[in-house]
């Protein structure tokens, strides 16, 4: 073939990849990466297009559903030739439920992907060269391992009641009786405990109405000690014969030790409000962690992979000379990492906005008899400059969005010898260690992954960072 004839055929193909590159049309492309999202990342034509549902090494034929001029969303319609990393779902509802993206993808690639998701962000976002990161911590089973779920409630065209996760990218339930991503002994209660809502006809609350009464069924285990809690998130405090269900709940159910009422009247997405009453039984489960016993009441903020956080905890513990150290634990919550730590140093201080988590932090360090934490109730950025106290370690555990600038700026100040930054997004933990590292004070030593949340595109991590001397 002459090079005119090339260049024609060329041109031609260019012209019909245009006439594809357009919302709901159909094309073949080959999966080669994952996004941090958990989408499969595949290209066509030279545009990138982000498809849910696959896994690299993928074949497909994919419809654009959304569709920009350098890059595109699509829907797998058909999988032309499967990834050697594709498996068959474990739930029958994985391809529409929106609780997990990872099922159809077998677990060794999941960690692997998640640990290389990690060390790109980090080169990427945090300019570090050779990042040192760890193979992931990984528990024993990567099902079964939630200890809490909070389900939304609604109602079918045919008004049955139904209590599942959100389809992908709406506000629509898939209806679920059980979920093999949550302790399986969960599942009784979610199939029947839905049972009993719709014969005790209490109103159902409606998103675009904001009609009705019950939004959430919540359930919450003990790993260690199989106590469950139960909440009910309503609109309302009234509902027409809710101390007599909730004694036959717990009479049908030996491990449920409370039912609860939450109330949530305000127009959210936020699942519980600030009130919460026990109806019967008591207001919280008692777990054992790290061979603690703390109380967890059911919006008490608790990591959802109980073995899984017990690890990473150890490793903390492991790679930190503790001995006669001061220790702050900021963003402590009920004291999860703060408590188990207090016995390995000198002194710890907690620090947390929320007052109700540090309420029930003093409780489970009075329970557990541990004497040298103290707690402090604020935000991290205001508290934290205003301690007369030094520091050897500072544990950061920040919400999603990461650290405030001025947290970065107070420890750059009073330079703590070791940090150790727990984040569960890793593109802005990327961000807030570079901004530790650049001026030259504090050095990366190491990053360890855990996978607290198997089956989803979600990782864990905890990164070690010391001072440099000056």
């Amino acid at each position: 073939m002459d090079l005119s004839a090339r260049q024609s055929m060329q041109q031609k193909e260019t012209i019909r990849n245009r006439e594809q590159w357009q919302q709901g049309k159909l094309i073949e492309i080959e999966i080669s990466d994952l996004s941090n999202s958990g989408d499969g990342v595949g290209r066509f034509d030279n545009r990138v297009v982000f498809v849910p549902d696959t896994v690299i090494g993928d074949r497909a034929l994919v419809r654009l559903v959304r569709v920009k001029p350098q890059y595109a969303y699509g829907k797998l319609n058909q999988i032309l030739q499967p990834s050697s990393h594709r498996i068959p779902p474990k739930c029958i509802v994985a391809d529409k439920c929106g609780g997990c993206q990872w099922q159809h993808i077998d677990y060794e690639y999941q960690l692997a992907a998640k640990r290389q998701q990690i060390i790109q962000v980090l080169k990427r976002i945090g300019g570090f060269s050779q990042p040192n990161v760890a193979p992931i911590i990984s528990t024993n089973s990567p099902l079964g391992y939630r200890n809490k779920a909070s389900y939304p409630l609604g109602l079918s065209s045919t008004k049955e009641l139904q209590a599942g996760y959100y389809r992908k990218g709406s506000h629509q339930i898939v209806n679920l009786n059980k979920c093999p991503v949550q302790d399986s002994r969960l599942n009784p209660l979610l199939a029947e405990v839905k049972k009993d809502i719709q014969e005790q006809s209490w109103s159902i609350y409606n998103e675009t109405t904001h009609r009705g009464q019950l939004r959430h069924l919540s359930l919450r285990i003990g790993k260690r000690t199989g106590e469950i809690l139960l909440t009910l998130v309503s609109t309302d405090w009234h509902l027409k014969g809710i101390y007599e269900q909730a004694q036959t709940w717990l009479q049908r159910y030996p491990e449920l030790v409370g039912v609860c009422l939450n109330y949530n009247p305000r127009q959210t997405n936020a699942i519980f409000g600030k009130q919460t009453r026990c109806v019967a039984g008591r207001g919280y489960l008692r777990e054992i962690f790290a061979d603690l016993e703390l109380q967890l009441r059911p919006h008490t903020f608790f990591q959802v992979n109980t073995e899984a956080a017990e690890a990473l905890l150890e490793v903390i513990a492991d790679r930190l000379d503790l001995h006669n150290r001061v220790l702050i634990d900021a963003y402590c919550g009920i004291g999860t990492f703060a408590l188990p730590l207090a016995q390995k140093v000198a002194r710890v201080i907690g620090i947390e906005v929320q007052s109700e988590a540090i309420k029930q932090a003093r409780l489970n360090a009075d329970i557990n008899g541990i004497a040298n934490v103290s707690f402090v109730i604020g935000a991290v950025e205001k508290v934290l400059p205003q301690l007369e106290v030094k520091p050897d370690v500072v544990i950061l555990d920040p919400p999603r969005k990461g650290c405030d600038r001025s947290v970065i700026e107070t420890l750059l100040s009073i330079q703590p010898s070791h940090l150790v930054y727990i984040s569960c997004q890793p593109a802005t933990l990327a961000r807030d260690l570079q901004l530790l590292c650049s001026q030259g004070s504090y050095q990366l030593t190491g990053v360890q992954p855990a996978d607290f949340f198997p089956q989803t595109a979600h990782v864990e991590c905890a990164a070690f960072l010391r001072l440099l001397p000056q």
